[in-house]
């Protein structure tokens, strides 16, 4: 196991009526700035609940974060706290809305242009204090310091991360994610999934703990998430799955041990130019990434396919291709297509466009052991574009 230091000061409000306890978090004399995305939290309650636990608060309000948040619309939420001079920020939404107020607390106090945050990865020395309340889990965004952002009239989607940027306090009410759409929910699921294997599926350095970890997230997700597709208001199946999500980024599993992230750099790419959802790019790369990285990762998809999927018979090669044809499968019953072939708007130059990309942005050398080039980038492509 590698050296590691592990910290995470988010204070997690789990459960039914949480909302309620935000007053007990927030000083009667604050300024708070809500954010949130298209307006579905005055449909299901969530407003109301926020406002009342707010009440006697000075409560200001930014909404239409987008899925991938807009730097430009964000913009738009930094000038309005600086120019209120709020205290703390309150996200309310899913991980998108969350995302883009980290953004917005980190900008506030930055004295240059905000935009070098993300493209020249310009330190942030501070930012505003921010706390969520989560009505879409996937991302664990309410439990790390990490945030993407998009700009789209550069055509990037790019990701920082700060320690100023941890929430103070995340609520995570089930009830509140019961009247997500599906596809939001499946999303959700395989985003979750896909997490965890970007830290779990590299080489072994003897966590075994971290190991077990993983593994029992990724089969819970893979019991857990058909059911409640199902059953979207059982409340059982629905908490174990919010708690999963989170547990999957918060900084646990990942301590002391290698970490791909080469699919999700993949994917941004994917979803900056067609617009295709984070968690469907993901699914239809990571499936295509661990077969042209197989050899490296060889000891961990023979793992994967024993303790997660229970495949213990044939050749290693046998084993490694029934983990993924399992995991491709998995997303498939979720409604996730596993190729881009399947996405009529991705164009044949697609993986050289990619590769491309991500080369002006100097990533060339991604995945655990640096070792996935542009090149391998067109090749994972490639493959998933093949019908």
């Amino acid at each position: 196991m590698f050296n590691f230091a592990f910290y995470n000061p988010t204070k997690i409000l789990f459960g039914k009526g949480q909302i309620a306890s935000i007053s007990k978090e927030i000083p009667a004399s604050a300024k708070v700035l809500i954010t949130y995305g298209g307006g579905s939290i005055h449909k299901n309650g969530v407003y109301e609940q926020v406002m009342q636990a707010l009440e006697g608060r000075t409560v200001l309000e930014f909404g239409g974060i987008e899925p991938n948040p807009e730097y430009d619309t964000l913009m738009g939420a930094v000038e309005l706290a600086r120019r209120e001079k709020v205290d703390l920020l309150l996200a309310v939404g899913g991980g998108s809305v969350l995302d883009g107020t980290k953004f917005i607390a980190a900008a506030v106090p930055f004295a240059g242009e905000p935009w070098d945050i993300l493209t020249k990865g310009a330190a942030v020395d501070s930012a505003v204090p921010l706390a969520c309340v989560l009505t879409l889990p996937a991302t664990g965004s309410e439990s790390n310091t990490f945030a993407v952002v998009s700009r789209r009239s550069a055509g990037q989607k790019l990701a920082f991360g700060s320690v100023h940027c941890y929430p103070k306090f995340a609520v995570l009410d089930p009830e509140t994610t019961f009247s997500l759409p599906q596809r939001q929910v499946a999303n959700g699921i395989v985003d979750a999934f896909v997490h965890t294997l970007e830290q779990y599926m590299t080489f072994p350095v003897h966590a075994e703990l971290n190991d077990r970890f993983a593994e029992a997230i990724l089969q819970t997700l893979i019991e857990v998430g058909p059911k409640t597709l199902a059953e979207p208001e059982n409340y059982d199946l629905r908490a174990t799955f919010v708690w999963s999500a989170t547990m999957a980024l918060n900084g646990l599993i990942g301590s002391g041990v290698p970490q791909d992230w080469a699919t999700h750099m993949i994917g941004h790419e994917l979803t900056a130019l067609y617009g295709i959802d984070h968690a469907r790019t993901l699914a239809t790369v990571v499936p295509h990434l661990f077969r042209v990285q197989a050899d490296g990762k060889r000891e961990k998809l023979l793992q994967f396919a024993e303790r997660v999927w229970g495949i213990r018979t044939g050749t290693d090669d046998e084993r490694c291709e029934a983990a993924i044809r399992k995991t491709e499968e998995f997303f498939e019953s979720l409604g996730l297509p596993t190729r881009l072939s399947q996405y009529p708007e991705v164009k044949p130059e697609t993986p050289a466009l990619v590769a491309k990309k991500l080369e002006s942005n100097g990533a060339v050398k991604l995945g655990e052991r640096q070792d996935i080039t542009p090149k391998t980038v067109e090749e994972i492509l490639s493959r998933s574009l093949a019908a």
